[in-house]
């Protein structure tokens, strides 16, 4: 396993993302999950107090009981979903407050990685930063981060944090990859290189659609999270994106290769990704996942799969 800088801390090039824990796995299938994490070198567990409505923190912190300092814990804090009427995610007593009852149900004296899950325009940068510095001086969380920011959030943080000499976050999560180019175009990715902030793309395989499970002109399959998901699933998929997963899947083949070795590795040959955090339902599907990010893709090879996965 390749390992890469996120902020001070080390973490594995694939990670796991545990947003299925407590939604669509349940706690025994979550410790094999982990199980199977672990022995394929991961060390990079990414969860939010919003999943499962803390049932995935309890799940993660139990199955990782004896191991808490052999791997990075990451959660999140703030979204609109886990907050009630009239609180705000940046404001330092709900941090403190939710901070306290992560880290109770994950069992663990300290979060490795805290970020905030989405941009509170309501709280200046600044009470936010001052807070999390002040936690990161009590022992409570080692580094920050920060989800679905814009370019824009990342350059206003970044100036807060240098205006009152605190540390800015360490990285940005939003959705990337070979079927959501965004952070391509609209400037997160340019502002990352310019702030030396590391970039973490969630959902990568787009909830399983870069693993060719899904055709055009067919059904999902019984089963997969698209058809438990019906209408919402229309965000993952729909027949554009179908014909660029055809055009993907003859280029991989080509190559002697997997659309989900693509997909994997097409984020990973990508030096400003810290950790691919894919998600998992079972220990095959994380095995498939860690094996699946060791293709050294070229810049003549990246340029190619570019031109065939716009839609």
């Amino acid at each position: 396993m390749e390992f890469r800088s996120l902020g001070n801390l080390q973490v594995s090039a694939v990670g796991l993302g545990c947003n299925n824990f407590g939604m669509r796995i349940d706690a025994a299938a979550s410790q094999q999950v982990v199980d199977a994490a672990i022995d394929a070198g991961i060390t990079y567990f990414d969860t939010a107090e919003s999943y499962g409505g803390g049932a995935s923190e309890e799940m993660l912190g139990r199955s990782l009981a004896g191991r808490r300092d052999q791997v990075v814990i990451a959660t999140k804090w703030g979204h609109t979903s886990g907050l009630a009427d009239g609180e705000r995610g940046g404001d330092p007593a709900v941090i403190r407050r939710r901070l306290e009852a992560s880290l109770d149900r994950l069992g663990t004296d300290r979060v490795d990685h805290y970020q905030l899950h989405q941009p509170d325009p309501s709280t200046p940068h600044d009470e936010t930063l001052g807070c999390l510095a002040e936690l990161r001086d009590e022992g409570k969380i080692l580094e920050i981060g920060c989800t679905n920011f814009s370019a824009a959030d990342l350059v206003a943080s970044h100036a807060a944090a240098t205006g009152i000499g605190v540390t800015p976050y360490a990285s940005v999560q939003n959705h990337y990859s070979l079927l959501t180019r965004t952070p391509e175009t609209d400037g997160v990715l340019d502002a990352c290189e310019r702030l030396g902030t590391a970039f973490v793309p969630y959902f990568p395989l787009e909830s399983g659609v870069l693993t060719g499970k899904y055709r055009r002109g067919q059904t999902s399959p019984p089963g997969s999270r698209l058809e438990a998901w019906g209408a919402r699933a229309g965000a993952f998929i729909d027949d554009d994106k179908l014909a660029v997963v055809e055009r993907l899947t003859a280029w991989a083949a080509e190559h002697d290769r997997t659309l989900l070795e693509l997909a994997m590795s097409w984020l990973i040959s990508n030096t400003q990704v810290a950790s691919v955090i894919a998600g998992a339902t079972s220990a095959e599907q994380v095995r498939a996942n860690v094996a699946a990010a060791g293709w050294s893709l070229t810049d003549h090879d990246r340029a190619d799969v570019s031109a065939l996965s716009r839609h």
